[in-house]
């Protein structure tokens, strides 16, 4: 019996930077939870864009976002995991001196800019729907940072492989989609974080059912025995996934979900 569902959000849920699922979602959400089924959202996402979309039904799922780095439930963190902070300024004194890319510092309930693109900003926070606070200097806030995503219009894996080999022995770095890298505390992922719900459920991987489309999703595919790449997944998810659902724009998710009704 299935215990646990973890899904991706973006390009498994809905496109990139959208917000809207179908109503119908949220209504199998509740019909799974009265079977006795959990369901988490897990997103490179702050907990707050996530809410946005799953707002119907926000009191009754799991919050794992920033890639794992934050695990909890309708207003309350349950488990955080903090980045050193010299690596955090080490990192954001790199970004700003490489041409097109953005750098974005997630709190545990607040993302801090200092772009100037207005459209950036907009997206974020019309699109994304996330918290943020603008800054004259990313160097000068007083918090924890649980995440840093750096951001290009497009092909950030190319545009970002300095870094990756430079701080690859100081962060968790992964690929999320052709606009984000992420980058976590070493050790921490999208996994991990399905591993520790499991734990405090008391809920085995074979109990486990997962959905990515990205880099970013496939330590989480790895803990959970009935996992599935949507059709518009990356080749590397497909390989690593056991099955295979349709694309997200056909609502591949859901059409598993209801299968398990």
């Amino acid at each position: 019996m299935i215990k646990l569902i973890a899904s991706d959000i973006d390009g498994t849920l809905v496109p990139d930077g959208g917000y809207e699922v179908p109503a119908e979602l949220h209504e199998v959400i509740l019909k799974l939870r009265a079977k006795g089924i959990q369901f988490a959202a897990a997103s490179g996402r702050q907990w707050a864009s996530i809410e946005s979309i799953f707002d119907p039904v926000k009191e009754k799922i799991f919050y794992l976002s920033d890639n794992g780095a934050y695990i909890g439930c309708h207003g309350r963190n349950l488990f955080l995991n903090p980045i050193e902070r010299k690596t955090v300024m080490d990192m954001v004194d790199d970004v700003r001196g490489m041409e097109g890319l953005e750098v974005m510092l997630s709190g545990p309930d607040v993302v801090y800019l200092e772009s100037k693109d207005r459209d950036f900003i907009d997206w974020l926070v019309n699109g994304y729907k996330f918290r943020v606070e603008m800054v004259d200097d990313l160097t000068k806030v007083q918090s924890e940072f649980i995440k840093i995503s750096v951001y290009r219009k497009t092909d950030v894996e190319t545009h970002t492989r300095h870094l990756r080999e430079k701080y690859g022995d100081r962060l968790k770095i992964t690929i999320a989609g052709d606009m984000w890298m992420d980058c976590m505390r070493p050790g921490t992922n999208k996994g991990e974080a399905v591993k520790l719900l499991q734990e405090s459920l008391s809920i085995t991987p074979e109990e486990t059912m997962a959905f990515g489309d990205q880099l970013n999703d496939i330590e989480m595919l790895n803990q959970a025995y009935y996992s599935f790449a949507v059709g518009n997944a990356r080749k590397e998810v497909k390989q690593a996934a056991r099955f295979q659902t349709d694309t997200n724009l056909n609502q591949g998710v859901l059409k598993i979900l209801k299968l398990l009704l």
